[in-house]
């Protein structure tokens, strides 16, 4: 069976560069085998992203 892991991160947007840094950040998630699930726009986040990551575990059960 397979079993996934999951990552929640926040990116709240109040630079001009903030989406840049958001997409280097994803993009460095990617690169270790995380996929994007969803995304929320939140205030949770200071007026920002949710963004919601799962990738697949290694071995049964484990979890990090």
């Amino acid at each position: 069976m397979k079993t996934f892991e999951y990552n929640i991160l926040s990116f709240p947007m109040t630079r001009k560069t903030s989406l840049s840094d958001m997409q280097a950040s994803l993009n460095e998630k990617g690169a270790d085998g995380w996929e994007v699930v969803s995304i929320s726009t939140s205030e949770f986040a200071n007026i920002g992203h949710t963004v919601f990551l799962k990738r697949e575990t290694t071995a049964t059960g484990a979890t990090a």
